[in-house]
């Protein structure tokens, strides 16, 4: 089940003009189960969940007690309950965001915040799938993908089916034309600046069995 937030896509798309049938459509069956097997041959062990309820308590099981946990700015994970789970504190893990936040001094926050990508577990939206298997991700600093090519521990990608697309091509097209004009209105309203593409992630190929799961949810979540 999807929790909409103020900013998920269905708030936001009625202030623009975007093509959401073209960029976040949930595909076929045929093209899911071609889109998964062209992932896991890429290194990435893919988690199909019918609905974010069961996503959540996937994530749960995945992530042992005493675990430092980071997260990166994800509309999916706030629409799954992830961040309402992080936020309550009702978990057994080490809230890495915690220690930044909680951190006044700038100087020692910085040290900390570039710490957390070397978390035990990073999990993270994305923001496009290509069904030949590269998973995509932009940020405009770089502090959601940072930890996406070798730093963390453990990855865990959370995407809906409608971030699939045909190629990669696809996938960098659907970030400039479909996400990032969302993120970019979301930016405006919370922190009253646009947003930009300033760090992008294709995660091509992972080499460490076992080290990023990709939780694919049968539902349209997220940019």
């Amino acid at each position: 089940m999807v929790y909409p937030s103020k900013y998920s896509a269905i708030n936001l798309l009625p202030e623009l003009d975007l093509d959401k049938e073209k960029w976040s459509q949930i595909p076929s069956e045929e093209s899911i189960a071609s889109t998964i097997k062209a992932i896991e041959k890429r290194g990435v062990r893919v988690v199909r969940m019918p609905d974010g309820n069961q996503a959540l308590a996937k994530i749960k099981e995945l992530i042992p007690p005493g675990s430092e946990v980071m997260n990166g700015s994800s509309t999916t994970l706030i629409e799954i309950g992830f961040q309402e789970l992080m936020d309550s504190g009702e978990h057994e893990w080490k809230d890495m965001k915690l220690m930044v936040t909680g951190e006044n001094d700038a100087q020692k926050r910085a040290k900390i915040r570039r710490k957390t990508v070397t978390s035990d577990y990073f999990l993270s939206g994305v923001n496009a799938i290509a069904m030949t298997g590269e998973l995509v991700g932009c940020d405009a600093t770089g502090s959601r993908v940072g930890a996406w090519p070798y730093g963390a521990g453990n990855l865990l990608l959370v995407a809906g089916t409608n971030k699939i697309v045909p190629s990669l091509d696809d996938a960098l097209r659907r970030i400039r034309e479909y996400t990032f004009p969302l993120e970019d209105l979301r930016s405006r309203n919370v922190y009253g600046v646009p947003s930009k593409i300033g760090k992008c992630v294709i995660l091509a190929n992972e080499s460490q069995p076992g080290r990023v799961t990709l939780l694919l949810i049968d539902e349209s979540l997220g940019y």
